[in-house]
């Protein structure tokens, strides 16, 4: 299946597989997808990832985290880029996702990281995503 925002579909597969109390999920895998699924599971919002390999392109298994094993630990996902409007922030306006509580995905010119480790960094870049 040709999807025009990758990024938007594994955080709307992640959103919905987490209401319908699922353990994993499995979508399509890219770079840009691991990177994100890594940060995730630093920041403590799903409990692990994997690849595994599916003919032409691999696949990505995702196991989702709940609290007493019925409240998602992802209370909510928001694409901000999107291909039609992209968004950017210098290093001194990098947003604060609910006072701190939350987490915004940059992809900066070292990667993709949170928005605090690009604050220690001093670095700007796209805004991918808002997580809490």
């Amino acid at each position: 299946m040709n999807v025009t925002d990758p990024i938007a579909d594994m955080l709307t597969r992640i959103r919905n597989a987490s209401a319908a109390r699922h353990r994993e999920l499995t979508l399509p895998s890219s770079k840009v997808k691991r990177e994100i699924a890594r940060i995730l599971v630093e920041e403590g919002f799903i409990d692990g990832y994997d690849t595994q390999p599916n003919g032409v392109q691999d696949q990505l298994v995702v196991r989702l985290k709940y609290v007493e094993g019925r409240t998602p630990v992802v209370s909510g996902l928001k694409r901000i880029s999107k291909p039609g409007l992209r968004v950017y922030a210098r290093k001194t306006e990098i947003p604060r996702v609910l006072g701190g509580l939350g987490l915004a995905i940059l992809s900066t010119s070292r990667g993709i990281m949170t928005g605090t480790q690009a604050r220690k960094l001093n670095l700007g870049g796209e805004v991918l995503c808002y997580v809490w």
